[in-house]
């Protein structure tokens, strides 16, 4: 069996200030090579999640550990060669699509180095593959969310990275570039990657991805597949909705919510 990416074991973490842990005795394992949702309603703790994975939080309490050491025993320029992370959002400084782009290329360059040509050809083929070339010389502040999004994943992709993480990456696109970015996740899946997202898109998550995480008041409430996880009974206890199952032409299981009262 293949070691897992990542090895969380009982861990929590709980914001300053607040009543309750947005994570609560998390342990799970998530799988290499394989594309990864985590699912879950507003304040489920996903993101939260999201950031003890990548050491942008330190667990309270238990262990992470990423390709079977702890966390914190890896340099963070190590880190960041191995991982590329598409944030749910950010202010872009005023850069062009193509510097923003090139800032993927910063692990492997460091402060100094110039760009050599294999640098080149992962920008120009990480614009490519986000659609987002034509945009090359213009301010990243000129562009629209979804377009912005999208230049975030280019400059993820450019850095030729292991693992991909990736919180809320289709937030602002429309339906092309929605499937577009769940293909091409699937395509870095298919080449080796191993890709890890939140997403609030229950069914394309089932569609795309091999394994779910549903999170429920920071625990994890199931895993496993989408079959196994995407019962109308769990989804009904854990979104507080109605909804019927159907079987999309891929055979996934589908999320169809029902007419129902306010509770």
């Amino acid at each position: 069996m293949t070691a897992p990416m990542w090895s969380l074991r009982e861990v929590s973490f709980r914001h300053h200030g607040a009543r309750v842990r947005a994570v609560d005795n998390v342990t799970l394992d998530i799988p290499a090579g394989r594309t990864t949702a985590l699912l879950g309603p507003n304040g489920a703790g996903k993101s939260t999640l999201l950031e003890l994975l990548l050491g942008t939080l330190r667990a309270e309490r238990g262990v992470v550990s990423f390709r079977g050491r702890a966390l914190d025993a890896w340099a963070r320029r190590d880190i960041a060669l191995q991982i590329g992370v598409v944030p749910q959002g950010e202010t872009e400084p005023l850069f062009t699509v193509r510097e923003i782009v090139a800032m993927g290329r910063y692990p492997h360059l460091g402060p100094w180095r110039r760009e050599s040509a294999s640098d080149e050809a992962a920008i120009a083929g990480a614009m490519d593959r986000c659609d987002v070339a034509q945009f090359a010389d213009r301010w990243v502040s000129t562009l629209s969310g979804g377009e912005r999004q999208r230049v975030r994943l280019a400059r993820a992709l450019a850095q030729e990275p292991a693992v991909l993480v990736l919180d809320e990456p289709t937030t602002y696109l429309d339906i092309r570039h929605e499937m577009t970015t769940f293909e091409l996740l699937r395509a870095l899946r298919h080449e080796g990657a191993t890709v890890l997202l939140v997403t609030h898109n229950i069914n394309l998550a089932a569609r795309y991805s091999d394994e779910l995480v549903l999170m429920h008041h920071g625990r994890v409430a199931a895993r496993g597949g989408p079959e196994a996880v995407l019962t109308a009974s769990r989804i009904e206890s854990v979104y507080e909705w109605p909804v019927s199952i159907v079987a999309h032409e891929s055979g996934a299981p589908q999320i169809v919510p029902r007419d129902g009262a306010w509770r």
